[in-house]
């Protein structure tokens, strides 16, 4: 009985990491079903808001496994790389994002709101799993999404206040409370659980959680999205301009990143982080905050952002993986013509 126990134990395990494997293959696809369906039946979903907080806390937590004070450690030491990150993330595309937004979209304080809100938030957790897949710098991906996930419950209310002034009512210390439970607080209890398991937390936990952390994923999209319906189904011309503005600013994020690999003159894999990084922002925490604390058109451009992030996310992969692919060729055929010419 036990020896039959275990081997369908284990094959369910298989199918449940398969399910996550599913969702994230086919993320774009299901990011646009999860936002028809929050659009199209907003009442009928009105149940999923009140655990957002809770699921998001979790996805938090999930993601960090993978990141340790060693890792912390290694990056520090050599803080260009990361400071470049942060200093883009952080300081230069959402100043540049209210700057342009409150040119183009001058007079509509809830649109620019959720510009900036958009480009205010953390780096993206899914930048890891990008990272990865085209063999970037991983120790730096973890650090820098760990950095400016702590850091998140300050900078934003901070970046918003000082931004927007008096254009809109912040309550900073409500935010920072909020962003602390779902964001800082789980992201360090990830990292200190993996740390004290060396490396149990990563290596077993993580890859069990993953599939119920997309799940969750799918659920925060489709709650989200319940709040932008009136707005998409009347849509206009200007939202439809906030629609291409984020598309591109987005595009731009990732351009960013390449810009600064190439000013600090760093390897491959690293440029590819520094791109994915300064391209991909959580979403879903930008969701929460505008969700819950400004008018439902606020959240419109924010989950733009989630229709574009991992189409764009793909494509720039692609488009690194050739250029590399390009620049390795032409090593070889130098050091041919070297060897000829020797």
């Amino acid at each position: 009985m036990l020896g039959t126990q275990r081997p369908n134990e284990e094959a369910g395990m298989e199918a449940w990491k398969r399910l996550g494997g599913f969702i994230g293959a086919n993320m774009p696809v299901i990011v646009v079903g999860c936002v028809a369906t929050g659009v199209l039946f907003p009442r009928e979903l009105a149940w999923l808001e009140p655990l957002v907080p809770a699921h998001f806390a979790f996805m938090t937590f999930q993601g960090s496994l993978g990141n340790t004070l060693g890792q912390l450690g290694e990056v520090l030491r050599h803080p260009a790389p990361l400071l470049a990150i942060l200093g883009v993330t952080l300081v230069a595309m959402p100043a540049l994002a209210f700057l342009l937004s409150s040119a183009i979209f001058a007079g509509n304080t809830d649109i620019v709101t959720g510009i900036l809100i958009e480009y205010s938030v953390p780096i993206g957790i899914v930048s890891f799993m990008w990272v990865g897949m085209f063999s970037g710098n991983t120790a730096l991906g973890l650090t820098a999404i760990l950095v400016s996930t702590l850091v998140s419950p300050i900078t934003i209310p901070l970046t918003l206040k000082l931004l927007m002034g008096a254009s809109i009512d912040v309550d900073a210390p409500a935010m920072m409370f909020d962003m602390t439970l779902m964001i800082a607080a789980p992201a360090l209890v990830g990292m200190i659980v993996n740390d004290l398991t060396r490396g149990w937390g990563r290596d077993v936990l993580s890859p069990v959680a993953a599939p119920l952390s997309k799940i969750f994923l799918v659920l925060i999209i489709t709650s989200n999205s319940t709040a932008m319906s009136e707005y998409v189904l009347h849509m206009t011309w200007m939202r439809l301009g906030v629609a291409l503005f984020i598309l591109l600013f987005t595009l731009s994020g990732f351009a960013w990143g390449a810009l600064m690999a190439r000013v600090l003159r760093v390897n491959a894999s690293t440029a590819v982080t520094m791109s994915f990084d300064c391209g991909l922002r959580n979403i879903s925490s930008g969701a929460v905050i505008a969700t819950r604390y400004f008018p439902g058109e606020v959240v419109f451009p924010v989950m733009c952002g989630t229709l574009f992030q991992q189409l764009l996310a793909s494509l720039v992969g692609r488009t690194m993986t050739r250029a590399v692919e390009r620049g390795n060729a032409l090593q070889r055929q130098e050091g041919r013509s070297d060897e000829g010419r020797g």
